[in-house]
């Protein structure tokens, strides 16, 4: 690193006794960004003028002129040589989910024939990589090759082995995005737009409003050995077999619990990492599963918190192997277990560092408080299904009603006292102002302990969307998922609203209504509006599901049904309306998810077929000859009624085996014949229902059965890691 402040310490943190070298540094800010072309790295490399023009694309969207390009280009080539890159890739975030990269030698000939490093600003701004292998949902035909990468200047580069990263957008050769990215762009630049407008009905001063982002993300770790005996695990992410251990979270002794030292390496590793990337990561725990932990960053504006959520989960990925881990980033590696999410904690913020968010002292009297905070919930009232459908995937349904996670009913909690001065405003037929209203204190009467000012709000773990003191903490959100899908919905339907109340307000104050009270007359029929959608209770309460149902909420289990939001008139005229996603895009959006469900449900079935008749089944009939010949032992040397009496319980055992392996036959080869029906069908909606319908019942039928075996047959003979060894690690 250039100087003392680092050494290297060389731990075992393995089961193999394999040395595995961590850092050591005096503090996280000397070796924060170390890695990242930031503006201290900028200043330092470019001139003054080039810099400012930097700063005004990523404060002013204003765009940067071919020359400037050229020299922002050398000089990231000569600071990315300095770190020791040798190559540069254009990063970024095609639909599959996760990050994509081609990279491409600094090194070239000039035309004296002499060996060069070269970069320039055609190269730093546009490449071309083949499109026609990315997911493109009927937009792209597979001779159609073309596609190209497009720098994004708000996003810093960065580098990884020996690799200049620099963060693109991804479209077509027609213009159609590709990625995640792009839309997402186009979405902030709508927020902003139609946020400080809105704000500047308050505050004059307000030239920009950003959307912030803070990812907690969570995680299952398991033993590198264990992984790569499990074939489930190592096909679908999640285990498909598996009988409950006697412990696993039952005494809710693993949360905020001691983390074990090999977690703790690995925690002290890919953090190390993060830093010189520029990933502020503040938090890291126990989560309540056995071997679920959590990590989460500061928050960073939105585009960038995704960046950096991508690039985290591929770093924690390849640190994890060496230290002999595998990291499982499935929302339900385990049944019968709490799933993973990435809650997804938004608010808004102006130029000037205020949180549009936070309520103050008296949040019934705060005008601009409320009409951000009522504008978010009424979104979410008004596209509700759209929400659902942002984060709906074949893993993320298996997550959302379980263990933990929020049921998938999209409803907004917001606290008892935010909801008791709703409903006051909602009853008075005065205008908001004035109020001496303050937060509750509480004095808990123990002597060391200070007096505590609460919340407005308490947090509801159960809520799939709730607001929590200063932000909107968006929990539905699954832990694979690239969280630009959700807040591509969430920024574009928030925008959408803003623009219809400020037109709304300008309508009434034109009818000579004064501001306050053109404010106020919204405002309460928001309050009213967004009563079906708000709920302060137990989301994971039946009696919720039934009062949702009979509030007309959605309660939409499968992503076949969840993306016909996509499809949706209204959902369609307001992207376009925005222009963040044309009719075109949205439909091979929705194509690109559907097709990934019923592929992802394909390879999970073909799994359980190949483990269930490859695996499971010898063993159970291996062991059934053992127990046989143990009965006709028996037979031999026992007088005819002991024996009778004495292998009876051999003898119910052999049947229940016996059963069992006829059913997991008989279930398989049914499986088999419904997936061939199901693929037949050639709309890739119908496909998805039928996987979803037809194929989907047949897992837990299975699983019945190979569980069942798992805890008659003798231990050693069994084929599988089971999960007292998966959950626990040593």
């Amino acid at each position: 690193m250039g100087n003392n402040r680092f050494r290297a310490i060389e731990i075992s943190t393995n089961r193999t006794g394999n040395p595995v070298i961590l850092p050591s540094f005096e503090k996280v800010s000397s070796i924060f960004g170390e890695m990242t072309f930031n503006n201290e790295s900028m200043q330092q490399y470019l001139s003054n003028d080039t810099f400012k023009k930097v700063l005004n694309a990523i404060n002013n969207s204003e765009k940067i002129d071919r020359t400037s390009a050229d020299e922002i280009a050398s000089a990231m080539k000569t600071w990315a040589i300095s770190k020791g890159a040798t190559h540069y890739t254009h990063w970024f975030q095609p639909l599959t989910g996760s990050s994509a990269e081609k990279h491409d030698s600094f090194f070239n000939i000039d035309d004296k024939g002499k060996a060069v490093e070269f970069f320039d600003g055609s190269s730093l701004i546009q490449q071309e990589p083949d499109a026609s292998s990315f997911p493109n949902g009927g937009i792209r035909n597979t001779f159609e090759a073309r596609g190209y990468t497009a720098w994004d200047p708000t996003s810093p580069a960065f580098i990884i082995e020996k690799t200049l990263c620099i963060p693109t957008i991804f479209v077509s050769y027609t213009g159609e995005a590709l990625d995640y990215k792009a839309p997402l762009l186009k979405a902030l630049h709508y927020l902003d737009k139609t946020a400080t407008e809105v704000a500047q009905i308050f505050d004059p001063t307000v030239k920009r409003v950003k959307a912030t982002l803070g990812i907690e993300q969570e995680y299952f770790l398991v033993d590198e050995a264990l992984y790569n005996a499990r074939p489930d695990l190592a096909l679908t992410g999640r285990t498909l077999f598996g009988h409950a251990s006697a412990k696993d979270q039952q005494l809710e002794d693993n949360y905020f619990g001691s983390i074990p030292e090999r977690v703790i390496n690995f925690m002290k590793d890919f953090e190390y990492q993060a830093y010189l990337l520029g990933i502020p990561l503040r938090t890291r725990h126990n989560e309540v599963a056995p071997n679920q932990f959590e990590c989460a960053p500061l928050y960073e504006e939105i585009n960038i918190a995704i960046d950096h959520n991508v690039l985290l989960m591929d770093l924690m990925g390849k640190i994890a192997r060496r230290h002999h881990f595998r990291v499982l980033l499935h929302e339900k590696p385990y049944s019968g277990i709490n799933g993973s999410g990435k809650h997804n904690n938004f608010s808004l913020m102006t130029d000037s560092g205020k949180n549009l968010l936070t309520p103050g002292k008296t949040p019934e009297s705060n005008l601009k408080f409320l009409t951000f905070f009522l504008n978010i919930i009424q979104a979410v009232n008004n596209k509700n299904d759209l929400l659902r459908a942002s984060i709906a995937s074949a893993s993320n349904d298996l997550r959302l009603g379980g263990n933990e996670a929020p049921p998938a009913i999209m409803s907004v909690f917001i606290g008892e006292q935010l909801t008791a001065i709703l409903n006051a405003i909602e009853k008075s037929k005065d205008t908001i102002v004035g109020s001496t209203k303050n937060k509750k204190r509480q004095s808990l009467d123990i002597s060391h302990i200070p007096e505590i000012l609460l919340d407005n709000t308490d947090r509801n773990r159960t809520s799939p969307f709730a607001f929590t003191g200063n932000k909107f903490e968006f929990r539905a959100v699954g832990s694979s998922a690239n969280s630009a899908a959700p807040m591509i919905a969430l920024i574009t339907m928030v925008a959408n609203q803003l623009e219809s109340f400020k037109n709304d307000v300008a309508k009434l104050i034109f009818k000579k209504l004064t501001k306050d009270e053109a404010i106020s007359k919204i405002l309460k029929k928001y309050i009213t509006d967004t009563r079906k959608v708000r709920f302060d209770g137990n989301n994971y309460s039946t009696d919720w599901i039934l009062k949702a149902k009979s509030r007309g909420l959605s309660n939409i289990s499968s992503t076949p049904d969840a993306l016909k939001a996509f499809a949706d008139i209204d959902v369609i005229y307001m992207y376009e309306k925005a222009g963040v996603l044309s009719h075109r895009e949205l439909e091979a959006r929705m194509e690109i998810k559907l097709e990934n469900y019923t592929k992802k449900i394909q390879i999970e079935s073909r799994t359980i077929g190949d483990l269930a008749i490859n695996h499971i089944l010898p063993v159970a009939i291996r062991y059934q000859n053992i127990l046989i010949e143990n009965v006709k032992g028996l037979q031999s040397i026992l007088p005819n009624d002991i024996w009778e009496e004495n292998a009876k319980t051999q003898i119910q055992n052999i049947k229940d085996i016996s059963g069992h392996i006829t059913q997991i036959k008989l279930l398989v080869n049914e499986m088999i014949e419904a997936r061939k029906h199901a693929n037949r069908f050639e709309n890739s909606h119908d496909k998805a229902k039928a996987y979803c319908n037809l194929i989907l019942p047949f897992f837990e039928q299975i699983r019945f059965h190979t569980d069942s075996l798992e805890l008659m047959i003798d231990d050693e003979l069994w084929p599988l890691p089971k999960y007292r060894e998966l959950l626990f690690i040593n």
